[in-house]
Parts: structure tokens; C-alpha cells; sequence
């Protein structure tokens, strides 16, 4: 059985974490496998949007505490083990990021602990009518901080610290009004929401997204003005483009564009 599949539909790669039974923690070898088909997808202009699901009936649970409880058995404790794996899961979650096509969620049943923050990570989130999301390590005695990153940034503080303090769990619609995820439907839409999601960005001109998916990370971490600046310079980049040319063109006279990246 693959850890991780992968699959694509037209410029749309749907990437399934693939370990039901363990609710697809993020072991070991999902961490590996996600961080590689990132990677992969980093530089494959053919691809312009990309899925993220979990098979089974979860998204995904977070750490896979079995696997860090076996890291105690080391001399140390596990410090070391630990520190490597909160430092690898923190690159895969960057590289979501990092990566020129959007990356969607798609949610069902729950997104725990480090599942959240996977899905805090994803550019855009679709969920279904049920899901529950929560960064519950605290009700073990672990405070999800790593989590608490990538959820911080996402919804309001107060939200979030209560979330990260209570471990309670919060549902979907509440998920959608603090801004976790983009939109809600039905479980029997999940699957058609978010590639209809996907395919309508994946039509858009491929290095317009990318470098505006870059820019858009940039800018939120500068002051107003610098971050003026910095977009207008990448605006006059794009306008610059014989595509983007080719596109305000086409819109001018009332036709599609049709590009070639």
C-alpha cells in the first residue's frame, strides 16, 4: 500500500494520505512522502493546483504518538529524535507554502494537532458538514506550540489561543466563520467542491498564480509601505509579461484568453 497517492486530473494533482488506520498521522514515512511529492511538485509547471485529502474517515490526526512514544527509548529521552521530527515536520509544512500552485485541503471527519496545522498550512481549505478541527495535545499534556504557528495565522488570536488552551474541538461552520477554511458542503460534495475549487484556479495563467502566491506570503510579513512597494514592483513584472499583455487584450475585446503557461 502507497503511503501517499498521487493522481492527476488535467492541471489539478490530488495527492491522498493513505494510512487509514492510523487516521493518516503524520508518521515517519508520511512526513517523507509528503516533503518528496512536494518537492516533485515544485517543478512540474504542468501542474497548476493541487488536492490534499486523507482516505479512511479522517483527514488527518496529527503526530503519530505511537511512533514518538518508541523515540523515548533513546538515551536521551528522545530530545534528539523529537527535535528532527518537529524540525521536518515544520519544513513539509513551509514547503506547502513554498510551492508556485495552491494547495487545497479537502476535510473530512477530523484535522487534530499537527492535522491542523496541515490544514492552517494549505493556501485554501474546503470542509465537509461535520468535520471537527482542534489542537487538543494539551488535554495529553502536550501544548500543540508547533501547531500553534501555522493556526495563529490563520484565525484570531484569542480564538486560537482558547482552542490551543481548552483543546476543545470546534466544527466546520465555526472552522468557516474564523477563516480556518474557505467554505462548507455536504460530505457528497466534498469531493466535486474542491476540484471545481481547483480547476478554477488551475485555468488561471500558471506564473501569474505563482508569483502572486509568493508575493502574497512576502507582503504579509512587511510593514504597510514596504509591502507597497514590494507588490508594485511585482505588479510591474507581471505587466511586463507578453501572456499578461496577450490576457488584457483578450479582455478588451470581449474574448478568452488563451495562454500557453
Amino acid at each position: 500500500m502507497t503511503i501517499l497517492e498521487r493522481r492527476d486530473t488535467e492541471a489539478v494533482a490530488h495527492l491522498t494520505m493513505n494510512a487509514p488506520d492510523r487516521l493518516n498521522a503524520l508518521s515517519d514515512e508520511m512526513l517523507a512522502a509528503l516533503q518528496a511529492e512536494f518537492e516533485a511538485l515544485s517543478g512540474d509547471s504542468s501542474i497548476r493546483a493541487v488536492i490534499l485529502s486523507g482516505s479512511g474517515k479522517a483527514f488527518c490526526a496529527g503526530h503519530d504518538l505511537k511512533q514518538m512514544t518508541a523515540g523515548r527509548q533513546s538515551e536521551d529521552g528522545g530530545k534528539d529524535y523529537f527535535k528532527d521530527l518537529f524540525t521536518r515536520c515544520a519544513t513539509m509544512m513551509q514547503s506547502i507554502q513554498r510551492l508556485p500552485q495552491p494547495v487545497i485541503a479537502q476535510v473530512h471527519g477530523i484535522a487534530t494537532a499537527a492535522g491542523c496545522q496541515l490544514v492552517a498550512s494549505c493556501d485554501m481549505a474546503v470542509a465537509a458538514e461535520g468535520t471537527r478541527f482542534g489542537v487538543n495535545g494539551v488535554n495529553i499534556g502536550l501544548f500543540c506550540s508547533t501547531p500553534m504557528v501555522a493556526l495563529s495565522r490563520n484565525i484570531p488570536r484569542k480564538q486560537a489561543f482558547e482552542m490551543l488552551t481548552t483543546g476543545q474541538f470546534i466544527d466546520a461552520t465555526r472552522a468557516e466563520t474564523l477563516g480556518l477554511v474557505n467554505r462548507v458542503v455536504p460530505q457528497d460534495q466534498l469531493a466535486s467542491a474542491t476540484e471545481e475549487l481547483a480547476q478554477t484556479v488551475a485555468a488561471k495563467l500558471g506564473v501569474a498564480v505563482k508569483i502572486g502566491k509568493q508575493a502574497f506570503y512576502e507582503q504579509l510579513q512587511m510593514p504597510l509601505s514596504e509591502a507597497y512597494d514590494y507588490t508594485g514592483d511585482v505588479m510591474v513584472q507581471n505587466m511586463l509579461w507578453r501572456e499578461t499583455e496577450a490576457g488584457i487584450d483578450a479582455f478588451l475585446n470581449k474574448e478568452t484568453p488563451k495562454w500557453e503557461q
